[in-house]
């Protein structure tokens, strides 16, 4: 009996929400990179904001 239980507990897939908080650099890219297109994304936002100079015209 507890030769079963033993097996179904190897065959169970881990989550997939465990295997990424497991990984510590998979956790570093992640926390480097989504803020960095974060500011980018509102960095060019604020680009296009700005009006166009009435020099430019």
């Amino acid at each position: 009996m507890e030769n079963k239980t033993n097996a179904n507990e190897a065959e169970e897939k881990v989550p997939a929400m465990q295997s990424l908080l497991e990984n510590p650099f998979l956790l570093l890219f992640i926390g480097v990179a989504v803020p960095t297109l974060i500011y980018t994304v509102w960095g060019i936002m604020e680009i296009v904001g700005i009006p166009l100079s009435p020099l430019a015209r």
